[in-house]
């Protein structure tokens, strides 16, 4: 699985590959990132946002361009896995702590730069559309995720930013200082941080 950053670069990548003019980018990459939402809101199961399609693939119809995005990230963590598994990322000491989470932040410091519009997507995540998201998400848990994600993508994600994005959601608030400890660490292994920098470059 990836973290928010690394899943709107995917989504730029899907975009610049195949350039589909029947879904609005927007939209998509809201889709994309919304997923984790879970993380604020117990109520939310990883089953209502993570098997919520069936194949996960690329194939799109008859989505909407919020559905396709929201498809596109099962699709990004699956592939991630693949190309990292591949890669023997998850031999290398620290890769997998936290459930990977430590691996998953470290990679949104390395590909942020491979994103150019982040302002854009700052005030469209304060500002996002109403959407139906089939799974009673309320309105006012979307708003706040969007918002928190705002937050942490208006700059390159250091570890004070991390920080206070983890001490955001209820089951990662008390573990915030030693994941952080943990991606500052993998951090200083040239040969993991390359292989994150990459994963991108294969995605799609």
């Amino acid at each position: 699985m990836a973290s928010i950053v690394a899943h709107i670069v995917y989504a730029r990548k899907y975009f610049e590959k195949f350039e589909p003019v029947e879904l609005d980018r927007d939209e998509f990459i809201l889709g994309s990132v919304f997923p984790d939402i879970r993380r604020i809101d117990e109520s939310i199961s990883r089953k209502d946002t993570h098997l919520h399609f069936s194949p996960i693939d690329l194939n799109f119809k008859g989505l909407s361009s919020f559905e396709a995005g929201w498809k596109f990230h099962l699709y990004c963590d699956m592939k991630r896995e693949e190309i990292l598994n591949k890669k023997g990322f998850y031999r290398i000491s620290g890769a997998d702590d936290f459930a990977n989470l430590s691996a998953k932040l470290l990679e949104d410091e390395i590909v942020y730069e491979k994103y150019n519009n982040w302002e854009k997507v700052k005030h469209y995540f304060n500002n996002p559309p109403e959407i139906e998201t089939g799974i009673g998400v309320s309105k006012e848990t979307f708003e706040l995720w969007y918002a928190l994600l705002s937050n942490y993508v208006k700059r390159n994600p250091d570890s004070r930013a991390i920080h206070i994005f983890l001490s955001k959601q209820p089951k990662l608030a008390e573990k915030a200082d030693s994941i952080v400890e943990s991606m500052n660490r993998l951090g200083g292994n040239k040969r993991a941080a390359e292989m994150l920098g990459k994963v991108w470059e294969e995605i799609v």
